[in-house]
């Protein structure tokens, strides 16, 4: 075994390089961790790795960036966790900052404007894609999909995301859960506390301070469940909605930018916060959203076996992903209605499904930059 120095400097070079490298979303980026932590160094046992993963689903937080966490927790410790963490998380902080501080200064001139127009239709499709995907997999019988179309009709209705995912989350443990636990086909198991931690946030008056932001994003992190896609939902929810902070043009704008960076999507509050209060502004941002995924994993690390085996954990995390995907389905509706203006948005939108469901490994990146391509070559049109 190697010296826990030599070891924590092992993790922060392997997750500062697929920091820089991991292009594709949470699957590719769980993916290229197995290649490296099982397969190449060996640090734990696939069995024990899927564990992990199968465990990440059932807390709030970016999935991807949890399992850097768990990986590193189980290289060295609790330091292990947060150096893995950091590292994974810092070259998409830091590119994704660029990246506002150019769209601030330069967003409005006609020289960006096109590729911008570009690539909102094609950030559609890159969360229609998602959608699809997700909702094959969370779709597992009749009782979720009544759950997902009652929360599909309740946020077109208007109700916030949040309280339809949590309200659905519910039902999934009282009416999945709890029969699962009675027939004896799991073992109970106490593994909601996190879930406590979702009432927390409190509607905050208007006026935009950076303790105001840092608590916004903080409630964020801590009640997101799913694919990171299901940020847009939450955002549009908190930002837009309730808030006005931002206009949903200028959420698309952010959504669209976060998706040239590598590594979390949730790096996207980077730019969020850099739009609203600057620098400040973007910390204060980057630190609310992530820090409940450090608090999670650590708390939730030893309990992988137990919290595997909850009757209640599973009838919620089943709910709460049809859920998830009912929110991304009806958010992407009212996106679509705000994009999707001329027949030149349709052509690109539609060009981007075809390419999303054309190929079985599509590439997010691929997609977005085809996108700004067709946005400065249709711009004149």
């Amino acid at each position: 075994m190697l010296p826990e120095k030599d070891r924590l400097w092992e993790i922060a070079t392997l997750f500062l390089k697929l920091g820089v490298i991991a292009f594709g979303g949470p699957a590719a980026h769980i993916a290229m961790m197995e290649e490296e932590v099982v397969s190449k160094r060996r640090w734990m046992s696939r069995q024990h790795f899927l564990d992990l993963v199968g465990a990440t689903n059932l807390i709030p937080g970016p999935n991807s960036t949890e399992m850097t966490m768990h990986c590193g927790h189980e290289r060295a410790g609790w330091k292990g966790l947060f150096v893995a963490g950091l590292c994974f998380i810092f070259p998409a902080v830091v590119l994704t900052g660029l990246l506002a501080y150019f769209y601030v200064e330069y967003g409005t001139v006609p020289q960006v404007e096109p590729f911008l127009y570009g690539i909102k239709p094609a950030v559609l499709a890159v969360i229609l894609s998602a959608i699809y995907k997700l909702g094959r997999k969370a779709l597992k019988n009749w009782q979720l999909a009544i759950i997902g179309v009652l929360v599909i009709t309740a946020s077109l209705l208007g109700m916030n995301e949040i309280t339809a995912i949590l309200l659905a989350g519910l039902a999934g443990m009282l009416w999945l859960g709890l029969p699962r636990a009675f027939h004896g086909n799991r073992a109970n198991s106490p593994g909601l506390i996190p879930w406590l931690l979702t009432g927390a946030g409190k509607a905050l008056a208007a006026g935009v301070t950076n303790s105001k932001l840092f608590l916004v994003f903080l409630k964020v992190g801590a009640v997101l469940f799913g694919s990171g896609y299901v940020l847009v939902a939450y955002l549009d929810a908190e930002l837009v909605e309730k808030l006005g902070w931002l206009t949903r043009a200028e959420l698309l704008d952010a959504i669209a930018i976060g998706q040239f960076t590598p590594g979390p999507v949730l790096s996207t509050a980077t730019f969020i916060g850099y739009q609203i209060n600057g620098v400040q502004g973007a910390v204060v941002a980057t630190l609310g959203i992530f820090l409940p995924s450090f608090f999670f994993v650590l708390l939730l690390n030893p309990l992988v076996p137990r919290l595997r085996k909850s009757a209640l954990a599973a009838g919620f995390l089943d709910a709460v992903n049809i859920a998830a995907v009912g929110v991304m389905l009806a958010v992407t509706f009212r996106l679509g209605e705000a994009i999707l203006v001329d027949w030149k948005a349709w052509l690109i939108a539609l060009l981007g499904m075809g390419y999303v469901l054309g190929l079985k490994k599509a590439n997010s990146l691929v997609l977005v930059a085809g996108g700004a391509l067709l946005g400065f070559l249709l711009w004149q049109l």
